[in-house]
């Protein structure tokens, strides 16, 4: 079995704004409020090969990755995997970009397996997954959208 979520949020910023902010990987610890690091390893071609760390657990254990990610500006798309897997099998991961009657769509799909003798199975790290990337999404809109509001002119 494999797992597998689709999620998206509406944004009310213009295109490029929300395309730049969540494509800037450097900065998802102010984006993100789960990330304590995001570290870009090198680049590679349109290919961004990088680490994340997560804040500590409540046993005080820092997870951490290394994925690689390839955004298409033309196409507004991303595709990532994980290239350190950890737990899981694979993970990849798909962004998607759309106009929205003057807003943004943006959705995340992410496609799993975990690995036997991970902590938790496929079903439950996809009901993490769906419940953390609500989270996320929310607070990504509200940090989007507040930059959309201050570099609107005044008048």
């Amino acid at each position: 079995m494999a797992g597998h979520t689709d999620n998206e949020i509406i944004i009310d910023a213009p295109m490029d704004l929300v395309w730049d902010m969540t494509n800037d990987i450097e900065s998802w610890t102010d984006l993100f409020s789960e990330y304590a690091e995001a570290k870009i390893l090198r680049r590679q071609d349109d290919t961004i090969v990088f680490r994340l760390a997560l804040h500590p657990d409540e046993n005080g254990t820092v997870w951490s990755w290394v994925s690689a990610r390839t955004p298409d500006p033309a196409t507004r798309t991303v595709r990532s995997q994980r290239v350190e897997t950890g737990p899981f099998k694979y993970m990849w991961i798909y962004w998607e970009y759309l106009p929205a009657d003057g807003h943004v769509r943006m959705r995340w799909v992410q496609d799993f397996e975990m690995k036997p003798q991970a902590p938790v199975d496929d079903k439950v790290m996809q009901d993490n997954l769906n419940r953390n990337t609500a989270v996320q999404m929310r607070l990504i809109k509200d940090k989007v959208e507040a930059a959309a509001r201050d570099a609107a002119p005044i008048g």
